[in-house]
């Protein structure tokens, strides 16, 4: 993708943040999933100014100072008072340079740093503390791996607890946002083919990127690139997460895949496994944020076993679906194989995610006030969306199919009665009764 699509509020902001900076010293911790597009957006709103760009590889501290002194060599042509041979040093010869000179200087990956000089967070927060008032830094620190970060940041234990300015976490491409790109690439694209780039990217900047380079622009198309040999995303849900989960990654990835395979409430989960999963649920939600709970629209803290959890993540849903679920494959060289399996299950698969893509299309809108769907503890009622506006008293519910002839709205109508009974409140509301099918997408 040649074009830079949308971020203009992130951008905007970072910009605003920029211009504060020449006043006082400001620090943003940016952080988002990989191939979000971190790196690129903090390159693009930073593109007409002066900056220092660090990423922090798995080297040698000394050979990092190498690689920061070139960047500053490079841009600025100022050379540091010999080698410097710590990122302290390099840290403390910044703050001194911006006391006159404004400058944005950006440290992507952020939280390597544990491994190569874990003093660094004590003296930046001296530095900070120091300097912050009578600099014009513009300080910028982004992270991938989520939970490193949080531990940088969010633990009241931590040197760096307290001492950002700003927090950005960078979401992934909205949904009309992929209606563009797919316009622009392919204009005479389905319906099927955007809910399947939705289904299998969630909007992640390099997923998108990926399939529109390879012009993989059609539901079969994709996955046919998926499943391709050499293709980067079959190994990609490990590469991501077993450093986030570090030597119980087998663990976690039993319980994603459980997940993924639809078994959602901690019960079945526990059954599943043969395990109490409590602690690791609550790591992944809070310290990973790769799962969410949910409750039913209406629910109350007394009705918390009704609770469900899902993977927030489009891509890992598949990943662990389909990917992880027949990594035996993968190994054997059965791409073909797995390709078949993948095109039989798809619509399943896709009902699904037309179902999320449905109510993320209404949050979006921001004319609700909450969106989800309803199911009772048996599974006897069952709603796929609602989205109500408690401000003025509207709700919307629909049925969600793939093909339109197969929504029935008199079972609907059935539905609302029984949970007005159950809550009645829902009889002050005006209430819309309607279908939604791949026709809306």
């Amino acid at each position: 993708m040649d074009t830079f699509y949308n971020r203009k509020k992130e951008i905007a902001l970072l910009q605003n943040i920029a211009k504060q900076s020449k006043q006082k010293g400001q620090f943003t911790v940016l952080t988002g999933r990989r191939r979000i597009g971190k790196t690129q957006l903090l390159l693009k709103a930073h593109e007409n100014e002066q900056y220092l760009y660090f990423f922090v590889a798995k080297k040698s501290e000394v050979l990092l100072c190498q690689d920061f002194q070139d960047e500053i060599q490079q841009k600025l042509g100022v050379p540091l008072l010999g080698n410097a041979t710590s990122i302290s040093s390099i840290l403390e010869f910044l703050f001194g340079y911006t006391k006159t000179q404004p400058l944005t200087v950006i440290i992507d990956e952020f939280q390597e740093l544990i491994h190569v000089a874990p003093s660094v967070f004590s003296d930046l927060q001296r530095l900070w503390d120091l300097h912050a008032a009578s600099s014009k830094i513009n300080l910028i620190v982004s992270g991938s791996v989520i939970s490193m970060m949080y531990q940088i940041f969010e633990n009241h234990a931590e040197p760096l607890f307290g001492r950002a300015n700003h927090k950005i976490h960078l979401k992934p491409f909205e949904t009309h946002v992929l209606k563009e790109i797919l316009d622009d690439h392919a204009p005479r694209h389905t319906p099927e083919d955007l809910l399947a780039l939705y289904a299998f990217t969630g909007g992640v900047a390099k997923y998108v990127e990926l399939f529109m380079e390879n012009k993989a622009y059609t539901k079969d198309k994709m996955i046919a690139y998926l499943t391709a040999e050499h293709s980067l995303l079959l190994h990609e849900g490990k590469n991501m997460l077993v450093e986030e989960f570090g030597r119980e990654y087998s663990t976690y990835f039993s319980i994603l895949s459980e997940i993924a395979q639809g078994r959602n409430r901690r019960s079945e989960l526990e059954q599943a496994l043969q395990r109490e999963i409590g602690g690791y649920l609550t790591k992944m939600e809070r310290d990973f944020n790769l799962i969410k709970r949910s409750t039913p629209v209406f629910s109350t803290k007394s009705e918390s076993k009704t609770m469900k959890y899902s993977i927030d993540d489009n891509f890992l849903v598949f990943w662990f679906r389909f990917i992880y679920k027949y990594q035996h494959m993968v190994e054997i060289g059965a791409y073909d194989q797995l390709q078949r399996i993948i095109s039989r299950d798809y619509e399943t698969f896709s009902g699904i995610m037309l179902e999320k893509y449905c109510r993320t299309k209404a949050m979006e809108s921001g004319k609700y006030t909450n969106v989800g769907s309803f199911w009772d503890r048996k599974g006897t009622l069952e709603i796929d969306y609602i989205a109500l506006n408690e401000l003025d008293k509207t709700m919307t519910i629909a049925e969600v199919k793939r093909q339109s002839k197969k929504i029935n709205l008199e079972l609907l109508h059935e539905k609302l009665g029984v949970l007005k009974r159950l809550h009645s409140e829902l009889n002050h509301y005006n209430i819309s009764i309607i279908g939604l099918s791949l026709e809306d997408v």
